[in-house]
């Protein structure tokens, strides 16, 4: 049996009310990676047309805590 079968014959005995968590994992499986690919590329061009100056400085973990009022 291969495992699209035994999948669908899975499906046949989870309840109804788990049906939208196995529909989310189906359809995060299924989706399409050019798209994220693309999404993500965009992402790396508008960050590096960024004209912002201060885009490109490092802050240590213990300055955004002093900034973030948390000791």
């Amino acid at each position: 049996m291969s495992n699209k079968e035994r999948i669908v014959q899975l499906l046949d005995i989870i309840p109804e009310y788990k049906m939208g968590y196995v529909l989310a994992y189906v359809q995060g499986v299924a989706a399409d990676e050019e798209a994220d690919d693309i999404f993500c590329q965009q992402m790396v061009k508008n960050y590096l047309n960024d004209p912002d100056p201060e885009k490109d400085l490092d802050y240590t973990l213990e300055e955004c805590k002093k900034e973030w009022g948390l000791n």
